[in-house]
């Protein structure tokens, strides 16, 4: 019995490209997903009110197009979280952190979810108190 990687067609130029995207995402994360935990406030995952945004006094077509990129960016930082499940990196607070950034119905309850599990929660206030942020307060 032949084996199964012996089926497959080797493409050097696509394990170059996997190599360069892995290590790509894993410098960002390293650099990004710290970045932007500092920057949610404390009672982020216990405020029952919705916090408001600071661009939404402007004029719609710039509130628009910034809420468009922030839906982009974070639907790109889920997917990225994904791959980085199996490749170096931080997959499962890219994923939380991609879902901070997206608009969908449910994000708040996914978020606490998320936020609750002990791992997350203690990196991410590991993460903060590095940076002399007020750690954050545990999701109810």
């Amino acid at each position: 019995m032949q084996n199964l990687f012996d089926k497959l067609p080797f493409n050097p130029e696509w394990l170059i490209a996997l190599a360069i995207a892995s290590l790509v995402l894993f410098l960002l994360s390293l650099i990004f997903i710290p970045w932007l935990i500092t920057r949610l406030p404390s009672d982020y995952f216990t405020d029952e009110t919705r916090h408001i945004s600071k661009t939404r006094d402007t004029h719609p077509l710039i509130y628009y197009s910034l809420r468009f990129s922030k839906n982009i960016l974070g639907g790109f930082l889920i997917i990225a979280g994904i791959f980085m499940l199996v490749l170096p990196g931080q997959g499962i607070l890219t994923i939380l952190v991609g879902v901070v950034f997206a608009d969908f119905p449910g994000k708040f309850r996914l978020l606490r979810k998320i936020a609750q599990q002990p791992p997350v929660f203690k990196t991410m206030n590991w993460i903060r108190k590095k940076t002399n942020k007020e750690p954050l307060q545990e999701p109810i």
